[in-house]
């Protein structure tokens, strides 16, 4: 893989349908993912599993996860039939997962206690190969899409809206209806209802990105050449880690915000900050439809500034804009009565409390998706540089640390909160709030996340792929189809 030739890039453009649709596919995985993040309360409260258990299964399970990505990125690459190179996978990836979904939480608690661990073992890890197809499109398919760096931030627009969308409604459906019919995590009934909702809206959110990628999925924007075969072999992971450093820095930096983003975003934390500190646990769900459109402009407005000074500066800004937030956030619940915040007795506490969730989740939303239209970045400078496009594996590259770190989290969270007591139960809506439950979710919720932010801020000091170098790796394409 050794080529000291130059290579251009043409610049192609998209039709903005087909980004949004596109998106949408990055959109039915975090439905998934989700609904998965409430996989240790059925895990535990309907089947039977103990915290500590559960919580090292998921870690496994997440780490099994990175380890998939080489595998996945490197049949991407090599794939090229009369369906495309990404529709193949947005398909498999989303029948594994409904399939293994759907049996695992119709079937975990029916088998015999002895083999029971196994046997969810066995079911997630097909989840997890789903999974694996279809977020690798996530993180390859966006190369071909758009070569225009005025326009990739747009990737990063659609994705943020349809996430948070995603999320704000699993968190309405799950804390507000949900809890509201069935009363209780421990409800068998509740996750059969979650599970089949799941699978049919993120079916149809498959359909969609598989139309918005069809005119793309095609040779012709695969940048191969009539005179030259592109023989990728498992050996060039290590030499694009090696002379690749912009995505080295990038998957350090992404890892780090993902370990974060984990665990203030494990169905737990939200339970112990909304349900316990707050005693207002359908807030969690309400307070998502109510900052939804304000945060839709900020998301904007962190586009605009994108395009503007580039993807890498806007991953600055808003990282720092997110401590800033999350500081004034740690200190509402350290030093304010937040079971006052109440959406029908409006008072200052409730204003000031969405006014700065409304912020934090916006710039959030911001710094968690930004790096992956950046992604596409690396993949392209790659192609400069050694004359491979190589998408699967700079993906893969990237979920690979991406999801190892990330796995993490979900250990880490359940091994801490064995430290004040919960071996055996996760803590619970009805739980009474103690020093020790204050003090973790403020460690989970504000401390974990400064911390990885910071680490982001001091990696992309070594990022070179700015707006200025990124103009440098393209020119126009004559008699352009999508102008």
């Amino acid at each position: 893989m050794d080529n000291k030739e130059t290579n251009i890039i043409e610049k192609e453009r998209a039709k903005m349908w087909q980004i949004a649709f596109f998106s949408l596919n990055n959109t039915s995985t975090n439905l998934f993912l989700a609904m998965m993040g409430y996989v240790s309360y059925y895990a535990n409260g309907v089947a039977g599993l103990g915290v500590v258990l559960i919580s090292f299964i998921i870690t496994g399970m997440r780490i099994f996860d990175g380890v998939t990505d080489p595998i996945i990125g490197y049949f991407i690459d090599k794939t090229n039939g009369r369906f495309g190179k990404f529709r193949p996978y947005i398909f498999l990836g989303y029948l594994f997962m409904s399939i293994s979904s759907l049996v695992l939480f119709f079937t975990t608690d029916l088998v015999p206690r002895g083999i029971r661990p196994i046997y969810f073992i066995v079911v997630y890890s097909i989840y997890i190969i789903g999974y694996t197809f279809q977020t690798a499109v996530v993180k390859s398919g966006q190369s071909v899409i758009t070569t225009d760096v005025n326009q990739r931030p747009f990737i990063t627009f659609f994705d943020s809206t349809f996430i948070m969308l995603a999320h704000g409604v699993v968190a309405f459906y799950v804390s507000v209806y949900l809890i509201g019919k069935y009363k209780s995590f421990t409800s068998k009934a509740l996750f059969s209802e979650f599970v089949i909702t799941v699978v049919i809206v993120s079916g149809i959110c498959s359909i969609l990105a598989m139309i918005g990628i069809w005119e793309k999925d095609r040779p012709k924007y695969f940048r191969l050449s009539q005179d030259k075969k592109v023989r990728i072999h498992f050996k060039d992971y290590f030499t694009i880690l090696k002379h690749n450093k912009p995505i080295r820095m990038l998957v350090i930096a992404a890892a780090s915000n993902k370990f974060a983003q984990m665990v203030y975003g494990n169905a737990v934390v939200p339970v112990m900050l909304f349900g316990i500190l707050m005693k207002n646990y359908p807030l969690a769900g309400l307070i998502g439809v109510i900052i939804g459109f304000p945060n839709l402009g900020i998301i904007y407005l962190g586009i605009t500034f994108a395009k503007k000074h580039g993807q890498k500066n806007a991953l600055i800004f808003s990282t720092i804009l997110a401590i800033f937030f999350q500081t004034i956030f740690m200190l509402l619940m350290l030093f304010t009565d937040l079971t006052k915040v109440s959406l029908t007795h409006i008072n200052v506490i409730t204003v000031v409390f969405l006014l700065v969730f409304m912020l934090l989740n916006g710039v959030k939303s911001i710094s968690n998706n930004i790096v992956v239209p950046m992604i596409a970045d690396c993949t392209d400078y790659e192609y400069t540089i050694s004359g491979f496009f190589v998408p699967g594996i700079m993906g893969a590259l990237f979920s690979f640390v991406d999801k190892t770190f990330s796995a993490l989290a979900t250990g880490f969270v359940g091994l801490c909160l064995s430290f004040i007591g919960f071996k055996e139960v996760f803590p619970q809506v009805e739980d009474a709030l103690t020093p020790q439950l204050k003090g973790m979710t403020v460690f989970f919720y504000c401390i974990i996340p400064m911390i990885g932010w910071l680490i982001t801020l001091f990696i992309m000091r070594y990022y070179k792929l700015d707006k200025k170098t990124m103009q440098g790796l393209y020119r126009e394409r004559p008699n352009k189809e999508n102008s």
